[in-house]
Order: structure tokens, then sequence, then C-alpha cells
């Protein structure tokens, strides 16, 4: 998946970026359905997304799954990527993060986390993220992007937080490391809404809609017809 990466306009100094994409939820508010599954222009929701970190020339991408782990890997598995079962998804996300983040290689020098229910983010949101981390203010050490004050995904951050965020409890992924050193999160200003697009509930998915008219679509075997049958 590398290459040199390209960002804000202009070569930067190669970074190796690793990337933990978290799929292991249950979709509870989405009728127990993988929302990474849902489809937009007939492309899987988690395919768009390893579509996107590869044209971004991320160079490693841990995929974490635990609920419908086999349907979802169906879908992934002609992808050059390492699957990680959560034995335990339901001890929530950090859970899932810290997985994902033991099984990225430890000579990458960056890691994105990535969410798979996000439908808009493409390659060139990737590369504007790997751009802005590569002139983040100096002393930082985690880019968010932010938007109309809000913050948003993916998250990138050093190697050394991965690495403290693992030696530190159980209880601690990126969101509660950032909380802990405000001082060293960039919080970059963006205009761009992808960054904060994401599908939680069935109402999104018509919210979505009615604000972009892009139509999310469940494959026809996780349609409600089918479900309810």
């Amino acid at each position: 998946m590398g290459c040199i990466l390209k960002g804000g306009g202009g070569l930067y100094s190669r970074v190796a970026v690793g990337a933990v994409l978290l799929a292991a939820g249950s979709g509870s508010r989405m009728g127990l359905r993988p929302k990474s599954l849902l489809e937009l222009g007939g492309v899987p929701l988690i395919r768009r997304q390893l579509i996107a970190l590869s044209g971004a020339g991320v160079d490693e991408v841990v995929v974490v799954l635990g609920h419908y782990a086999e349907r979802i890997e169906e879908a992934v598995r002609d992808f050059p990527v390492t699957l990680v079962r959560n034995a335990s998804p339901d001890d929530g996300q950090i859970s899932s993060l810290r997985l994902g983040l033991q099984a990225l290689s430890p000579k990458l020098d960056a890691a994105v986390v990535v969410l798979a229910d996000q439908p808009l983010i493409n390659s060139q949101d990737i590369n504007e993220l790997i751009g802005a981390y590569k002139k983040r203010p100096q002393g930082t050490q985690v880019v968010q992007p932010t938007v109309d004050g809000l913050p948003g995904n993916p998250v990138m951050f050093t190697s050394e937080v991965r690495d403290q965020i693992l030696a530190g409890q159980a209880n601690v992924g990126c969101k509660q490391w950032q909380a802990q050193h405000p001082e060293q999160v960039h919080q970059w200003v963006t205009a761009v809404t992808r960054y904060r697009t994401d599908v939680d509930t069935l109402d999104d998915i018509e919210a979505l809609a009615a604000r972009t008219g892009h139509r999310l679509r469940w494959p026809a075997d996780l349609s409600v017809a089918a479900t309810a049958s």
C-alpha cells in the first residue's frame, strides 16, 4: 500500500503510517445489523474506507472485527490487511482500539484510527489529515479534525502516543489520552464536514440522504424484509 505521501500541495518527509479500522460493533441502534456493510453506490462502507486508506498511501491496515466477524471478513478478504478479532466486543470501542494498536508494526511512525461508519471519507480526506499531521505545531502528538468547533474523525497520532496508550490502563484509549494531555493535541480546524459525518442510527441514514443526496442501502439479505423473515 505504501507510496510517497502528498498533503497540502507538495512533498513532505516520508511518514510510515498504519491505520486501525474499527468494525466490531453490534449495530444495536441499526436493528442489530453491521453498519460497516451498509452500501453507498453498491459498495460496503468498510470497503470504501479501505479504498480511501489505500489511495492515500497508508502503509499498513489492521481491521478489528467482533460482531458479525465472518460476514464482514467476506467483504474485505481481498485487501492486504491484518484481521483481528475482538473476542469481547461488548467491552467497548477502547478494547477494539487497543487490540488494533497492538497488531500494528512497531516500526510505524504514526497511527490513524478510522471508523467504519463514516460513509463519505475519501482518500483526499486521509491525505489532508496526514498533511495536517506533518505540519502540526511543535510539541503536539495528536491531530484531530475539528469542524465548527466539534471533534471529528479519523484521528492521527505518533507512535509514542500509541505506546503510551498500550502501556496504560485497559480503560484508556485515544480519547482518554487526549483528555489527559490536552496540550499535546492539535485541533486541526477544517471546513470538511465529511470528518463529522457518521451513521449510528436509522434516522442518521435518512438525515444523510436529505442533507447530501447520498442514500445508504443494506445488502439484500440485511434489508428489513430479509431480517424480518
